[in-house]
């Protein structure tokens, strides 16, 4: 008769285990959108209104954004790329010209640079640093020129950059400072919120951030001149610059629509070059129910990335992801992975298996001078930034969202660790196999 060690028993219920996983495969989507029932009121009134364009609503957005954020404006624009892109348009007002050079890092989500163009800026990109994902601050006064006009430090899956220091070289070259914040709800830095830290902070509002109005972004500044230019701009770069329009919330008279003398009407004077590019009252509605909720969304999203934060540990040195210094807390917009040097498998194999376990992922952006062909034309070339273009070849991440709770981040953990298991030579812990079942599954074993 055949004789069992413990490592048979072991292994046979390690199979069984497995075999049952697969056969419950959950659906873990990247992101989520809460519509309240506080914006679908709003949307009803809205709809019932006939007054659908940027609005009262929007305005009523906009002063609950800076409540959250700490700042005394807050301009809403349709997209973050936009916010990005007017907040540099704003420095052309105090001094700036077209082609002068703005630094930002190479690995960010492509909107980054691509605003900077749209503004009519020249890109000069730095490194980042591997650990944190953020711009290398040891990197930038080498780049400095007298044509350098501010730095863009990317807070990159809300991960707070080192703003003392950024800040320190800005006043050192009288450089302005305009936060990329479009993941970093909730993100704080040294006890003060980031979109806080700059001269102005862009904001994203897309359906997967924590605040979102499904599309849109918000510039938020303590500088009551660059408000008032945002408005201009966002509005064609109309002489209008007025917090609320009494012409679009109430159809009243405006006393200032005829000060530029007859046959002047203000809202078509043009006094810049500016965009198209308002946030509509609908949107806002959505935005508001989600600042109503932000408490709620902000607390569970943070649980589930710390969670996952803490218990990823266990997959080095294979995998990697930031970790929270004691002076920050992380904007939980997601988790990034990044596939270290000595893990055999590529990250094409390591998506495919998590895609097929119902588990999105999104890649880690990218080397936007080397790894994206638009902006070949600067002559950056392969090799110039190598933190960044490994993270942009190696590097996810996956949804923390609200709606997730510890179950769906265990079957995560679970099936990332499934995944080594069939694909190194790590070995799977007796005792954490358990993090492969339901509450109900795993009384059913025990």
């Amino acid at each position: 008769m055949e004789r069992f060690s413990i490592q048979h028993l072991v292994a046979d219920r390690e199979s069984d285990i497995i075999s049952e996983r697969r056969t419950r495969k959950m659906r873990i989507p990247f992101g989520t959108i809460s519509v309240t029932k506080e914006s679908k009121k709003l949307i009803a009134e809205i709809l019932a209104s006939n007054r659908l364009s940027s609005g009262k609503y929007v305005r009523e957005f906009e002063k609950k954004f800076a409540e959250v954020v700490g700042v005394t404006e807050a301009v809403a624009v349709s997209s973050g790329t936009d916010a990005i892109a007017l907040a540099l348009a704003v420095l052309y007002d105090f001094g700036a010209e077209r082609g002068d050079e703005i630094i930002l890092p190479a690995l960010s989500f492509v909107a980054t640079g691509n605003a900077v163009l749209q503004a009519g800026f020249t890109p000069v990109f730095v490194d980042v640093d591997r650990k944190s994902l953020n711009i290398d601050p040891s990197q930038i006064e080498k780049v400095i020129t007298e044509r350098t006009r501010a730095i863009i430090p990317v807070h990159l899956m809300g991960k707070p950059v080192e703003m003392d220091t950024i800040n320190e070289i800005a006043r050192r070259n009288n450089l302005y400072v305009i936060e990329d914040a479009a993941e970093a709800h909730g993100a704080v830095y040294k006890g003060r919120n980031v979109g806080t830290l700059g001269d102005m902070a862009a904001f994203s509002l897309y359906v997967a951030h924590i605040i979102t109005t499904v599309e849109g972004g918000i510039v938020t500044t303590s500088n009551s001149n660059f408000a008032e230019v945002l408005r201009s701009l966002r509005s064609h770069g109309r002489a209008c610059k007025c917090e609320s329009c009494v012409l679009n919330t109430a159809s009243a008279y405006c006393a200032k629509r005829f000060k530029h003398g007859n046959n002047a009407d203000i809202r078509f004077i043009f006094e810049r070059i500016g965009f198209s590019t308002k946030m509509n009252e609908m949107e806002a509605a959505i935005g508001i129910g989600n600042i109503y909720a932000y408490d709620d969304i902000l607390r569970k999203r943070r649980e589930n990335l710390y969670y996952l934060m803490e218990k990823f540990g266990e997959f080095e040195p294979y995998l990697a992801t930031i970790s929270k210094e004691p002076h920050e807390e992380i904007g939980p917009h997601a988790l990034p992975i990044v596939i270290q040097e000595n893990a055999a498998f590529t990250r094409d194999r390591f998506v495919e298996y998590l895609e097929k376990s119902g588990i999105e992922t999104r890649n880690l952006f990218s080397s936007m001078p080397t790894q994206c062909s638009g902006f070949r034309f600067l002559g950056y070339k392969t090799g110039d930034f190598p933190n960044s273009e490994y993270v942009g070849d190696h590097g996810i991440h996956i949804g923390v969202h609200q709606d997730l709770g510890k179950q769906e981040c265990d079957y995560f953990l679970g099936t990332v660790e499934e995944f080594l298991s069939e694909n190194t030579q790590k070995k799977r812990k007796t005792l954490s196999l358990g993090i492969h079942c339901s509450d109900q599954a795993c009384s059913q074993d025990q």
